[in-house]
This record gives C-alpha cells, sequence and structure tokens, in this order.
C-alpha cells in the first residue's frame, strides 16, 4: 500500500513527500489496524492573510474494512500541519485498537448466569418461562420526565435532545467511532428521516431507518388529534 499525497489549490513539493512518508510508518498504522485499504494526504492553503498562524491545512484519510478514519489539523506551515493531524490519527486508531482487544477479552453470559450479573432481571423457570413476582395492591403511580412510572420505578430518567444536521451513513459511522459509542443517531441526509446505526460483531454495522407511516398520519390528520391521546 502507497501513501497519496496530493495538493488542493496549492504545489505540493518533493520535499514534503518525503516528510510524509517519513511520519507516516505503514509499519506502525497496520499494526494497530490490519486492514487498511488506502492512506491519503490532503494539502491546502488558506489564501487570507488574517488566517496566517493556520494558513496551511492537512487532511488525512485512512480507509479501512471497517468506517473511513478522518484526522486533520492546520498550522503556520504544512509541516506543523502534518504533524499534528498525524498525531490525532494515531490516536484515534489506538482508542479503535483498545476497543477491539477488549470487546474480544469480553465473555458471553450464559442464560443462566444473567441473573447473577443483571439487576432487576426477570428469573426464569426450568421450562424457561418467565416467573412472574406477585403484584401488590395499591401500587402508587408517579410522573418522572415523560415517563409515567409505577412503585419505585427507575431511578434516574434522564432526557436529551440534540440539533442534528443531516449527514450520509458514512458520516454517522465516522461519528459513532469517534464518540466511541456502541450506536449513533442521526437523521439521514437522503431521506430526511431519523435513523441509528450500531454495532454488531468485530466490523460489521448496522443500520435502523425510521419511516413516518402514512396510514397513521393521514388517521391523525382526520381525527385533528393525537394518534396516542385520542
Amino acid at each position: 500500500m502507497d501513501i497519496v499525497v496530493k495538493g488542493r489549490k496549492t504545489e505540493v513539493p518533493e520535499r514534503f513527500r518525503k516528510h510524509v512518508a517519513d511520519k507516516l510508518k505503514l509499519e506502525k498504522i497496520q499494526k494497530l489496524d490490519g486492514k487498511v485499504i488506502s492512506l491519503d494526504v490532503e494539502v491546502s492553503k488558506e489564501p487570507n492573510p488574517r488566517q496566517a498562524d493556520r494558513s496551511d491545512r492537512v487532511e488525512i484519510t485512512l480507509r479501512t474494512r471497517g468506517p473511513v478514519i478522518r484526522a486533520e489539523a492546520a498550522a503556520s506551515d504544512p509541516y506543523g500541519a502534518l504533524d499534528l493531524a498525524a498525531d490525532k490519527l494515531e490516536a484515534r486508531l489506538r482508542k479503535q485498537h483498545d476497543k477491539r482487544n477488549t470487546r474480544r477479552g469480553t465473555r458471553r453470559l450464559t442464560a443462566a448466569e444473567v441473573a447473577d450479573h443483571v439487576p432487576g432481571v426477570a428469573t426464569l423457570d426450568v421450562n424457561g418461562e418467565a416467573v412472574r413476582e406477585e403484584e401488590p395492591g395499591d401500587v402508587p403511580t408517579k410522573k418522572i420526565g415523560s415517563l409515567e412510572v409505577q412503585g419505585e420505578g427507575p431511578l434516574v430518567v434522564r432526557e436529551k435532545t440534540h440539533v442534528a444536521s443531516p449527514m450520509t451513513l458514512d458520516q454517522a459511522l465516522y461519528e459513532m467511532e469517534l464518540v466511541g459509542h456502541d450506536f449513533y443517531l442521526f437523521v439521514d441526509s437522503e431521506t430526511k428521516e431519523p435513523s441509528v446505526v450500531y454495532r454488531r460483531h468485530a466490523y460489521d454495522y448496522g443500520v435502523i431507518h425510521l419511516s413516518t407511516d402514512p396510514m397513521v398520519t393521514e388517521g391523525q390528520s382526520a381525527s385533528g388529534g393525537d394518534a396516542l391521546g385520542g
């Protein structure tokens, strides 16, 4: 695999290309991710003199069998920008490498062990049926957030609302890896509908798309009320 170095509206000197090869050690990168397909480095220059301290920008794009990994930085010269971007790339590669090793070392619980490790889980009988506990009468009901809860209910209910710009599936996978979560909620830029990408096994990912049911929408319009509340 070779490193492709290109300039956007600027010339890339041969000396800088050699510096890229010295800075981005392919052997080191492939140790952290053995499924690397390509590595691109793009250099651009900001002509605005007010941005002299950030006039040179370097973006590194690493394509693997998993999600695309990108790192970019700006500095007063391309060499400084490359050093900063390379450090970011290595940090993200190490984070993914450590996560993969952690997942491999995690043993899955058997069905019989779940009750001992997960508080509040249903107990199963010899036939695999859930054992129902006796329900006491006059259980108090209270409101927690937007939920109506009987009895003690959950100790903490937290609601969050985020403003999200539409993005592609590839961008959503990148953002999920960047924040280190196993799922990521986003608005699909093609369908404009809410979607979720999630991690399955190893390098496999899944995506769930939500679409509006036209029958429910028509029913709401006809009745003039809420489909849930009536």
